[in-house]
């Protein structure tokens, strides 16, 4: 029974490279995702105006 021996693992700093490389990559994947965001509003932005100036649709003030 003796000298059986168990390899454990070493605790280490952060690795800086690792840590940049998953920082880019979920930068990159929530800026991708605003974007997308962002061009489905400015689709419907100007697919309204463009009802609007074809005269399909009207807006009404509502006077309170």
């Amino acid at each position: 029974m003796a000298g059986h021996r168990v390899a454990h693992a070493t605790l280490k700093g952060p690795s800086v490279v690792k840590e940049l490389i998953i920082g880019m990559a979920l930068g990159l994947a929530a800026g991708g995702l605003w974007k997308m965001h962002h061009w489905n509003e400015q689709r419907k932005t100007r697919a309204f105006y463009d009802l609007l100036e074809r005269g399909e649709i009207s807006v009404i003030p509502v006077e309170e």
